[in-house]
C-alpha cells in the first residue's frame, strides 16, 4: 500500500533571512566607512581646535620642515605632525592669523551679494623636481604673453596672456620690489583670483588671493613673505 506523507514543505523564510543578514551587515559597514571618509575630508575653515591640540604642528613636506598653526589647517585629515605630501591652509588678511570660529549665518542675515574674501589660501606640496616656479615665470610664461606693452600701475606691471593659449583668461602681474609674480584670472561672474608660487627646499608654496587686492600689491607681497618666514621657523 502506498503511503503519502502529510508533512508540508519546509518554509524558506529562515533561509532568506540567513542570506540577507550578511548583506545588511556589509551595507552597515560601507555606510560607516563613507561617513568616516566624509568627516575626515570635509573642509573645516575656522573650526575651533580643542584645548588639548598643540598650537603648531611640525610637518615635513618634500623633506622640508614647516611649523604649521593647527587652526590654519583646512582639512581634519591633514591635522597631524610628520611627513605629508600636501597640506592646505588659510590665514586671515591682513592680520595673518589663523581663522577663528565661523560666523553663524542665517537666511535672514546673509547678504544677497557675494561676501568679500578676507583670507589668503596657501597650499604646500612636495614638488618632486618639477619645473621651479621662477623658471616657469622666466621661460614658459613669456611664450604665451600678448606682445603688447603691459599696463604699469604703481610699480606693478599687468600683461595679458594671448587668448588662444592655456592661460587665455588670465593676466600676469609682476613687480621687482618687493618681488611679486602672480597669474590672475579676470573678473567675470565671480571675482578674479591670483595665484603666486615659490619654492622652499623640497616643497612648492602656492598662494591664492583675490585679484582686487592688487590695488595694495606691496602689502600682499609682504604678507606672503612673512607667512613663508613664519612657517619655516628658525633654520639651523
Amino acid at each position: 500500500m502506498t503511503v503519502f506523507s502529510a508533512t508540508s514543505p519546509r518554509p524558506r523564510n529562515g533561509r532568506a533571512r540567513t542570506h540577507m543578514l550578511p548583506i545588511a551587515v556589509g551595507g552597515a559597514f560601507a555606510a560607516a566607512a563613507l561617513a568616516l571618509v566624509a568627516y575626515l575630508l570635509w573642509p573645516t575653515w575656522g573650526t575651533v581646535i580643542g584645548a588639548s591640540a598643540p598650537e603648531k604642528l611640525p610637518v615635513s613636506i618634500g623633506n622640508t620642515l614647516f611649523n604649521v598653526p593647527t587652526a590654519a589647517i583646512r582639512m581634519k585629515i591633514q591635522r597631524h605632525s610628520g611627513p605629508q605630501e600636501r597640506i592646505d591652509l588659510d590665514f586671515l588678511y591682513p592680520s595673518l592669523e589663523a581663522p577663528g570660529a565661523p560666523k553663524h549665518v542665517t537666511a535672514d542675515s546673509i547678504d544677497a551679494t557675494m561676501q568679500p574674501i578676507d583670507r589668503i589660501f596657501l597650499s604646500i606640496s612636495a614638488h618632486h623636481d618639477a619645473l621651479a616656479p621662477e623658471t616657469r615665470v622666466a621661460t614658459i610664461y613669456p611664450r604665451y604673453l600678448d606682445p603688447a606693452p603691459g599696463v604699469v600701475d604703481d610699480g606693478l606691471i599687468l600683461r595679458k596672456f594671448r587668448t588662444e593659449t592655456p592661460y587665455g583668461s588670465e593676466d600676469l602681474a609682476s613687480a621687482a620690489s618687493p618681488p611679486l609674480n602672480a597669474r590672475c584670472t579676470r573678473d567675470a561672474t565671480t571675482p578674479g583670483m591670483c595665484l603666486s608660487e615659490r619654492r622652499i627646499g623640497g616643497a612648492d608654496l602656492t598662494f591664492r588671493f583675490p585679484r582686487s587686492w592688487l590695488g595694495n600689491w606691496r602689502e600682499v607681497a609682504d604678507a606672503m613673505e612673512k607667512l613663508t618666514a613664519q612657517l619655516r621657523g628658525p633654520k639651523g
